[in-house]
């Protein structure tokens, strides 16, 4: 990852996981993580805020840990 890339024309698109509570609403940008090598992630509630943004390898970690249960709320 060379930098921060620019997210002001990124399109987001909201995690299948996210529940309509309120509660985890988590979006991510594909086409910036396929064009920049970097994943953002951002707060769907607040969609003006900041973003995360992650080295792919990072996210995949975080991903399969998260899938095979190894991290737990």
């Amino acid at each position: 990852m060379s930098g921060i890339p620019d997210l002001s024309c990124a399109v987001w698109v909201k995690s299948s996981h996210s529940n309509g509570g309120g509660g985890e609403c988590v979006e991510w940008a594909p086409s910036v993580a396929a064009g920049e090598g970097a994943v953002p992630v951002r707060d769907s509630k607040v969609p003006s805020g900041p973003a995360l943004v992650f080295a792919p390898q990072g996210w995949s970690s975080f991903v399969s840990a998260v899938r095979s249960g190894r991290l737990s709320a």
